[in-house]
């Protein structure tokens, strides 16, 4: 049986923030986190007014689960459809589909996030204008 690292149990002030002018994203499971080999797993905050615009993720299947405020996910398969998204709802994105969420609230838009295959978290870091804040404690 092989050995396995990384953490367990992970509090969200034991990662990095990541921070964009639209929001914050923490990944709380990645390989360099849990060791995690198929899949990573994130919280996002979009701030109100603002959103992450249309784009894809080439290859990479991805689950959005709403905690809490209200905003519009667009998702492009057959053709652009937009709804709204509030706290319990969950969205699926197949691999390579377009999509953006935007937070239509007056609070802070609040999801999980899960991509498979493992690779997104190493792409959001070098997005343009990111700011990367250490962990509070770890």
């Amino acid at each position: 049986m092989s050995e396995i690292s990384g953490k367990r149990f992970v509090e969200p002030e034991s990662v990095e923030t990541l921070v964009y002018e639209w929001g914050r994203h923490k990944w709380l499971s990645e390989p360099t986190v849990t060791d995690a080999k198929h899949m990573v797993v994130g919280v996002v905050t979009i701030e109100p007014g603002m959103g992450h615009l249309r784009h894809n993720h080439p290859g990479v299947e991805e689950i959005l689960y709403f905690i809490e405020g209200e905003g519009v996910q667009m998702v492009d398969v057959n053709g652009e459809e937009r709804r709204p998204v509030s706290a319990g709802m969950l969205v699926h994105l197949p691999a390579d589909i377009f999509h953006e969420t935007v937070n239509t609230g007056s609070t802070p838009l609040k999801f999980l996030v899960v991509y498979s295959p493992t690779g997104q978290e190493v792409i959001s870091r070098s997005f343009p204008g990111t700011v990367i804040e250490p962990p509070e404690r770890r």
